[in-house]
This record gives C-alpha cells, structure tokens and sequence, in this order.
C-alpha cells in the first residue's frame, strides 16, 4: 500500500526563487525503507523540507499524497500530527525546554488531532521508558535542554529518540550519518533499525551522500536524484555502485537517454 506517492513535484525557492525540484515522482509503500542520494545542490533535502511543509519553499506543480490525503493542502503542524517527521540535518538547540517537556507536549498534540485522550504524565513516562530501553538511551536526556550542550553524536541520536516516542508513519531522516564518526553512525544507525523492526507499518526516507550508511540501515529501494529530479532507481548494489564510480556516469546515462 503507497503510503506516499509524488508526482511531478516542482519546488522553488518561495517569491519565485531558484527552481530546485523539477518533477520528482516517488512512491513509497508501508513498510519500506527508501534512500535517496545525490551530489550537493541535487535537490535532496529540499524535497524532505519540501515534505514537512517548510514554507521557505513553494510548490509549483505536482501532487503528494500521504497516507491517503493530500500533503499539499496541509499545514507543516498538520503534516507532523499526521504522522510525518522530519530528522534535521542540524538539529537545532532550543535552550529552557527539557526534552521531557517539548516531547509529552509534542505526543499529546497528535493524539488530539486523532481523538485520543492525553497521557497522563504516569503513562508517558512509562511508553519513554520503553523506547529509551529500546534505543539504550541514558535517562539523563530527557532532562536536558533540547540538544544543549549535546555533541553532534549526541544531537543525531536524540532526534531517532524523538522519532521513536513520536512513532510516525513516515520518518524522513536528512543526512543523519552527517559529522557522524564510525561509532556514532552505527549507534545512530541501530537506533533507526530498532525503530524499524519494532513497527514495520511505518516507512523510513533516507537522504545521504555516502553509501557508509546504508551499510547500516539497508533500503528497499535507493534513488539517485540530479538536478531535481529523481533519475535512477535500484536496489542496494545502486549505492554500491556509486560509492565505487560516483555519480558521474549516471548523469552521462542520463544524457545519452536525453
């Protein structure tokens, strides 16, 4: 079942700036896990921004529907109340607000807007316990200030926590392995696996430039955008490839077909 399907998506930088995305189509079904790669400036993060609704950013052309609506015609709240997250690729630090805060407020906000009752500090406390057993968190994140003080390690494994206790249907995760060393990426990387194989009903878009990752987390499907617009598709042996020749010969591909 398509839990997200773009077509023809066209972005620009909003007052008519810079086009970007010049008719991505993607589809992504329940369960799966999607990367998508490319060089710099090739549209991959704009088109995860573009997703949670950013509005520095303007959509020209094209439909997304997500989970049966349309993505479009959504709020950036609404977009994240309906179940889509998004892992910034620099998370950013928001002094005086414990995570504890910011999350419980966060959770009882989408379980609102799908008629649930709020938890009460009891239950949370206990469903944070689980998913910090699940990730191997230290108990002391979730009285810290949003990312203060946090390392860049520190800072990419609170927002999988955060994915986690938000239990989204579509987590988009842009550039995590970024400034990452090799322990933290694999600390990192089991943290999206645990979150994954705890609930294969949601799906998982991966945004990276190295294959390194996805040694880690392996995708279903791997996408190779240019000049945006999503050009190649294949299976894990796609990023294999381009670790191994870069992105040079898919764009002479490209040309040749042109």
């Amino acid at each position: 079942m398509a839990l997200l399907e773009i077509k023809n998506l066209h972005a620009e930088v909003a007052g008519g700036g810079r086009k970007i995305l010049k008719g991505v189509d993607l589809t992504i079904d329940t369960g799966e896990i999607h990367a998508i790669m490319g060089k710099n400036g090739s549209g991959k993060s704009t088109l995860c921004q573009v997703l949670a609704g950013r509005e520095v950013y303007e959509v020209t052309e094209g439909s997304v529907m997500f989970n049966g609506k349309d993505l479009l015609e959504l709020a950036p709240e609404e977009r994240a109340r309906e179940g889509m997250f998004l892992g910034f690729q620099y998370p950013v630090e928001i002094p005086g607000v414990s995570t504890s805060y910011f999350l419980r407020a966060a959770v009882n906000e989408v379980r609102k807007h799908h008629g649930q009752p709020e938890l009460s500090g009891v239950d949370f406390y206990k469903m944070v316990q689980e998913k910090m057993d699940l990730l191997e968190m230290e108990k002391s994140f979730m009285n810290r200030a949003i990312n203060e003080g946090f390392s860049g390690g520190e800072k990419k494994r609170n927002e999988v926590f955060q994915m986690a206790v938000m239990n989204p249907l579509l987590g988009l995760l842009d550039e995590t392995d970024s400034g990452l060393d090799i322990d933290a990426l694999r600390t990192v990387s089991n943290g999206v696996n645990k979150i994954h194989q705890s609930d294969k009903n949601k799906a998982i878009l991966l945004v990276t430039h190295y294959q390194r990752l996805l040694n880690y987390i392996v995708p279903d499907r791997v996408h190779v955008m240019i000049e945006g617009r999503i050009v190649k598709s294949g299976g894990k042996e796609l990023a294999i490839q381009l670790e191994e020749k870069g992105y040079d010969w898919v764009e002479e591909e490209v040309a040749a077909k042109a």
